[in-house]
């Protein structure tokens, strides 16, 4: 019965390594992590290229059986792609899912621009938990940092870096809150060309710098406050440990 909260402790910080930010803090902040973290170039490209695929058939030929029927069809391929190459398909399965989703709001109104419905919808959902996380005093960038660097929950003792954590996490919801501040307008103006070339550039390209920001200020705050690199070191070794059974 002891073990079983050690299991979740190590299940939760093995999860937290396999997170985006996990992977750029523990990689050395360097390109090769970051592309790591948002899935290599094979991800990078699942996540750009249906939208892309998208927003150009659109434009061009105004066919939206077409516009919306290339990316669901780009999105089996990726799956196929990456069930031949022995990889996990479940990031190439959400993001078909989100293409079906978002083509069959487009088809059911007859207008492009209802594409774009479900990013207003997860933005608003991932800006809701961030904010709720900094009102309940658990900051979810500082959860996050806490598994990384083995601080469990002690890190919310230290006043200082509970607030630089509630900081980084409020400027994910202010990321969150932009998205929808730029683009709700360009939606509700109609303008579908706009409003794909801006979901492009504050796709990606935007949260990529984001991330790297996050885990230098995450990484500098928490070594300040004494928990330092090795601990996450220490922790990836164990985590390689225990999936080699040693």
């Amino acid at each position: 019965m002891t073990a079983e909260p050690d299991d979740r402790a190590r299940s939760a910080a093995d999860a937290a390594r396999a997170s985006a930010l996990g992977r750029v803090v523990e990689g050395g902040l360097g390109g090769r992590s970051l592309l790591a973290a948002m899935g290599g170039v094979r991800g990078i490209v699942e996540a750009v290229v249906p939208g892309l695929a998208f927003l150009v058939l659109f434009t061009f030929t105004g066919d939206l059986w077409w516009s919306v029927g290339v990316p669901a069809a780009l999105g089996v391929v990726f799956i196929v792609a990456r069930l031949i190459a022995r990889q996990t398909a479940m990031p190439a399965i959400a993001g078909l899912l989100g293409a079906v989703i978002s083509g069959f709001l487009a088809i059911r109104s007859g207008d492009g621009i209802d594409y774009y419905l479900t990013g207003f919808w997860t933005n608003g959902a991932y800006g809701a938990a961030f904010l709720v996380s900094v009102v309940v005093g658990w900051p979810l960038i500082g959860v996050l940092a806490g598994l990384l660097f083995n601080a469990g929950g002690r890190w919310r003792a230290n006043a200082r870096l509970k607030r630089w954590m509630t900081l980084v996490t409020l400027g994910w919801v202010v990321f969150f809150a932009l998205r929808l501040a730029v683009q709700l307008p360009l939606y509700f103006a109609g303008n579908v060309e706009a409003l794909g070339v801006t979901r492009l550039v504050m796709g990606t390209p935007m949260y990529g710098v984001l991330l790297v920001v996050t885990a230098l200020f995450a990484r500098g705050a928490f070594r300040a406050a004494g928990f330092g690199d090795g601990d996450a070191e220490r922790g990836a070794v164990e985590a390689s440990r225990r999936a080699d059974g040693g």
